[in-house]
């Protein structure tokens, strides 16, 4: 039994995977195209997103392996076997509650290593992504748009890697719009003297026009040479507080100063996440028996067990309802975090006694009880 359920497991894990995967690189897709990004880079950053789209769905991959390993035992008459040879649903429950562990390692191996990892990474290669003006900007004979307000075209890139006939708007001030026109251009790496090192645009033999919306004026201004500093123009500067995703579980226990102060995140908030990170791994068991106990306490039905998977079904949807609305709670008032731990023992609950009353089937109501006699 547990051989199937690890077999149906990486199915089901895999089916997931691949729904999610494709939906998360969609939205991707179409930013990193918009900012004339390459094949390879797509690749990276969906590849470094997997983790935490496995961390969420391997227990639902579990809970779906669980209830169809049981019902199909259940359909080709093996649970009643065993069941008539004297295992107890406790006993029936061994496999399963095993399976539910290998689960829950794996998912906190997700959820306090490669995560945080993945995260770590992930941010740094949006931030160089961010700081790539030229894939952002050279793309010849197209008007791009690199940020609101902003539009910029090139006919030509030569082999030294010359801009050719460019043009730039600017007209993110709502007082003024300015444009730059310049049969050639240059874009240089900014050095210690520019605004956050950003780079530059170097332009000559072009034209500044600058139009002012109150006064109707327009202002043009002929120049050799001049250079534009696209810094604040595209916001390449994109330093910022240190996510707390991207921390490990043993620094968010720690929760020195130092680190509140760069993730800008309470002590309170760390312990939370990290008991988040903890709650993931352990509702993977509670799930897991959730699926087995129900099918379990239906018994053997010749017209098959869909009632209980249903049942199933609402349970896992109830125990996972709760846990995002605790999770809401816990976000806006960390001191909270003890109740994160509040569906996983509900739904832990549930599979007890669920299992409970499939092992004392005498309490069932007879078939004939209450009928006159």
């Amino acid at each position: 039994m547990l051989q199937q359920l690890l077999m149906l497991f990486g199915f089901f894990s895999l089916v997931l995977a691949l729904v999610f995967w494709v939906n998360k690189a969609v939205s991707l897709l179409d930013w990193l195209m918009g900012d004339g990004q390459s094949a390879s880079v797509f690749l990276q950053l969906t590849l470094l997103s997997l983790p935490t789209i496995l961390v969420n769905l391997l227990p639902i991959a579990a809970f779906a392996a669980t209830v169809y390993v049981t019902n199909r035992l259940s359909a080709e008459s093996e649970l009643v076997v065993v069941q008539a040879a004297g295992y107890s649903p406790y006993r029936l429950a061994r496999p399963v509650f095993f399976f539910s562990l290998i689960v829950a390692a794996m998912v906190a191996i997700l959820a306090h290593v490669l995560v945080p990892l993945s995260v770590q990474e992930l941010d740094m290669r949006r931030s160089e992504i961010a700081r790539d003006v030229t894939a952002r900007l050279l793309t010849e004979g197209t008007f791009v748009h690199p940020t609101k307000g902003i539009t910029f075209y090139v006919r030509n890139i030569s082999a030294a890697g010359e801009l050719e006939d460019i043009y730039l708007s600017n007209s993110r001030d709502a007082s003024q719009r300015q444009s730059f026109m310049a049969s050639r251009a240059l874009i240089v790496k900014g050095d210690g003297s520019t605004e956050n090192g950003a780079p530059m645009l170097l332009m000559f033999d072009g034209m500044a026009q600058t139009y002012e919306f109150s006064g109707k004026r327009l202002s043009v201004t002929r120049f050799d040479s001049f250079a534009y500093g696209l810094g604040g123009l595209l916001n390449t500067d994109v330093a910022g507080t240190r996510s707390i995703r991207a921390t490990t579980t043993f620094d968010l226990l720690r929760a020195n100063p130092a680190l509140q102060a760069d993730t800008g995140v309470s002590k309170d908030g760390m312990i939370a996440e990290a008991n988040m990170r903890m709650n993931k791994a352990l509702q993977s068991v509670a799930i897991s028996l959730i699926g087995f106990g129900t099918l379990i306490v239906g018994g053997f039905s010749r017209f098959g067990l869909w009632r209980q998977i249903l049942v199933a079904i609402v349970l896992l949807v109830v125990v996972k309802s709760i846990d995002n609305t605790l999770e809401g709670m816990i976000d806006n008032d960390a001191r909270l975090w003890p109740f994160r731990y509040f569906a996983t023992l509900l739904g832990l609950g549930m599979s007890w006694a669920l299992l409970w009353k499939a092992a004392h089937p005498r309490l069932r109501r007879a078939p004939g009880l209450g009928s006159a006699s």
